[in-house]
């Protein structure tokens, strides 16, 4: 869940503050009302109005995340300015900074200059023909890291209880770690081997396998959330976030067992707007911690993550003979062109060329 939300306020020297979270006081730092006149001005909020551009675009709850903490921090790098005195030369000012000073990676660039393409256009309704001639970073041509079977297998075996299962669906079902932990009830089809991700990246749904071999697992982790699930009822609690406005269609919904997170967290929230003592899905920082863990006990020279598994996944697919069509669908890859990353793997040995140091053996 997102902190209190934070916002720009305007004061008649047409510099900002951020309202309702507390700053450091420095030589850009105003309190409220502290320069005459201020109490006569109304208050826009930057921050917020960006939020709900954002939401009316149906724009994921970490892309408003990114693109609010961006367009906060291109303000105060140029003085709590408002942007609308701002154009080309301030932005490629912040950019400069963040690649030279920073030494930020070309698609964290590209990141802050999309955050404030967005406020320009959208959000400002400044479409500055200036802001259309920034050039964006070029991103370096990268292969995926890739585990071995062997390898995989060796730190699936290392992990233990939930996050051993999550990571068992990311290598054997191509999930992305937050499509594994938004799984519901639902969505899960046992008799079928097969699994729905519902709102995956790019807003999309798609249907994945179920592998055989973490059938009872699975089976025994829905068991386990059902209990849960029922003894919060008979708590008092059981409700669970539900997408958009489904709540005001289905007001039953959010206690329905189909509803419930697959992997539900082990504490209790009580939601801001409501005052419902809920579950949230559990955080992706265990099972990544759980990961990390066992890479650095086996010793494994690879800087293995989670999502180097769904490469694997990918990989190890194609090493099988799998056509790269079904694959992308598999992945939930708009572009096959983006699944076509995983064929470095047929070109073994410098695309298949059978060194001449080699011809003697």
């Amino acid at each position: 869940m997102e902190g209190t939300a934070y916002g720009l306020v305007a004061s008649s020297a047409t510099r900002w503050i951020i309202a309702d979270r507390p700053l450091r006081p420095g030589r850009h730092h105003r309190e409220p009302g502290s320069e005459r006149g201020d109490s006569a001005l109304p208050t826009p909020r930057l921050l917020d109005a960006v939020r709900a551009a954002l939401r009316i675009r149906h724009y994921s709850r970490r892309t408003e995340q990114t693109y609010v903490r961006w367009v906060r921090r291109f303000v105060i790098f140029h003085g709590k300015r408002h942007p609308r005195e701002l154009g080309e030369r301030e932005i490629t000012a912040f950019l400069s900074d963040l690649a030279v000073r920073r030494n930020v990676s070309a698609s964290t660039q590209n990141q802050a200059l999309s955050a404030l393409l967005f406020l320009y256009r959208h959000v400002l309704e400044m479409e500055l023909e200036e802001v259309t001639g920034i050039v964006r970073a070029k991103r370096p041509v990268r292969v995926p890291l890739v585990l071995t079977h062997r390898e995989a297998r060796e730190i699936l075996q290392n992990l233990e209880g939930t996050p051993r299962l999550v990571c068992g669906l990311l290598y054997g079902a191509g999930l992305r770690l937050m499509e594994c932990l938004r799984l519901r009830i639902k969505d899960v089809d046992v008799s079928r081997n097969e699994i729905t991700v519902r709102d995956g990246k790019g807003r999309k749904d798609r249907r994945t396998l179920l592998p055989v071999s973490l059938k009872a697992d699975l089976q025994r982790q829905i068991t386990f959330a059902r209990q849960q699930h029922e003894a919060d009822i008979r708590a008092g609690r059981g409700s669970v976030e539900i997408p958009f406005a489904l709540e005001r269609k289905y007001p039953r919904a959010p206690w329905e067992v189909g509803w419930q997170w697959v992997f539900p967290a082990t504490r209790w929230y009580r939601e801001p707007l409501t005052g419902r003592e809920r579950r949230h899905h559990l955080h992706e920082t265990v099972v990544q911690r759980a990961m990390r863990d066992a890479v650095r006990r086996l010793s494994v020279t690879k800087p293995a993550s989670c999502h180097t598994l769904r490469h694997s996944f990918a990989t190890h697919l194609l090493e099988h003979g799998y056509d790269i069509r079904t694959i992308q669908e598999l992945l939930g890859h708009r572009d096959v062109t983006t699944t076509m990353i995983y064929t470095h793997v047929l070109n073994r040995g410098g695309l298949g060329v059978r060194s001449p140091l080699d011809e003697d053996r």
